[in-house]
């Protein structure tokens, strides 16, 4: 019996213009990871611009046997970030893929 395994990753872009060290950066970043975390059953990390102070990028896993289930996980993760950050986001790209 085989049963469908879906994977979705969104990746999101954001900006932090208050950040001006690698420090100062870390704090809201973290802060929103681990709402996300708290939030949501989701996999996540920092995935790109860890050398930069004011841009950090995120990459969020979701698993399920329901990509309908993965996309409303990662559209409520979505709305977490829209209610809780205070920088801007760049860009939020989603992507489900069947394994």
């Amino acid at each position: 019996m085989s049963s469908e395994t879906y994977v979705g990753i969104a990746h999101l872009e954001l900006q932090v213009p208050e950040a001006r060290s690698l420090k100062a950066k870390r704090g809201p970043v973290r802060s929103l990871v681990e709402k996300i975390k708290n939030r949501h059953q989701v996999l996540i990390i920092e995935a790109d611009h860890q050398d930069l102070q004011q841009r950090a990028r995120l990459a969020i896993c979701a698993l399920s046997t329901s990509s309908v289930d993965i996309e409303a996980r990662l559209r409520r993760v979505e709305q977490t970030v829209d209610q809780n950050w205070s920088g801007y986001v760049l860009s939020w790209e989603i992507e489900i893929v069947q394994v």
